[in-house]
């Protein structure tokens, strides 16, 4: 059985009581964090002080994705605020190796996202720079968009690249999860999953957690 983890999305949480919606994700490896700032995306969510804040009370490592115009600069106090992880977009940053060194100077793993139509070949040198890359499997801004599966040869690629690294990167995927296409992500090669309707517009999205989880780790890699 393979090791895949699940990371909910708390964009699709309740957000007049967000420590009650972690509670409610218990099962989880991590809490996905979206930071948009109306800029970057056509969507505006938290910042650096709420953040902060999350981190104090949340049992769970936090997995904050930025997805914020001037991210060389933003990106290593988000770090510093206490993110487990930190990722920023390659299309965002003037700079993306010294951010990744400055994410992993600051005691955050550091992590690269592009969007689906940005190849991942441009990157594949900067690899050991990085603890994981994520290939957005819808346009980033909302959540609840169907999963794109054109995007799914560009895991197979990134996944193929990565193990020729002989390195522990990761390979997470964010945008339409659901126990259905996490079946195409997971034998594609992807092995870290956002989900946010699909675990928090359930009855109990622990448990919720636990059946993606399952779901991914019993699928064989077709790479």
């Amino acid at each position: 059985m393979r090791n895949c983890q699940i990371n909910p999305s708390i964009l699709s949480a309740d957000f007049t009581n967000l420590e009650r919606e972690l509670h409610r994700i218990h099962t989880a490896d991590a809490v996905h964090v979206d930071v948009m700032d109306n800029h970057f995306v056509p969507n505006l969510t938290i910042g650096l002080p709420v953040v902060k804040r999350l981190g104090e009370v949340s049992d769970l490592p936090l997995d904050v994705h930025l997805m914020i115009n001037d991210v060389d600069r933003w990106g290593p106090d988000y770090a510093r605020a206490g993110a487990a992880s930190v990722t920023f977009h390659a299309e965002a940053s003037a700079a993306p190796i010294k951010l990744a060194r400055d994410l992993r100077s600051a005691g955050a793993r550091a992590s690269m996202a592009l969007r689906p139509a940005t190849p991942i070949e441009p990157y594949l040198d900067m690899l050991p720079e990085l603890d994981m890359v994520l290939l957005m499997t819808v346009e980033p801004g909302f959540g609840g968009q169907a999963f794109l599966d054109i995007v799914l040869p560009k895991i197979r690629r990134a996944r193929r690249a990565i193990d020729g690294t002989g390195l522990p990167i990761a390979l997470q995927v964010d945008g339409g999860v659901t126990s259905e296409t996490i079946l195409r992500a997971a034998e594609a090669g992807a092995d870290v999953f956002v989900a946010g309707s699909s675990v928090y517009g359930t009855e109990d999205p622990a448990a919720a957690v636990v059946t993606l989880r399952n779901l991914a780790a019993q699928t064989p890699l077709s790479v």
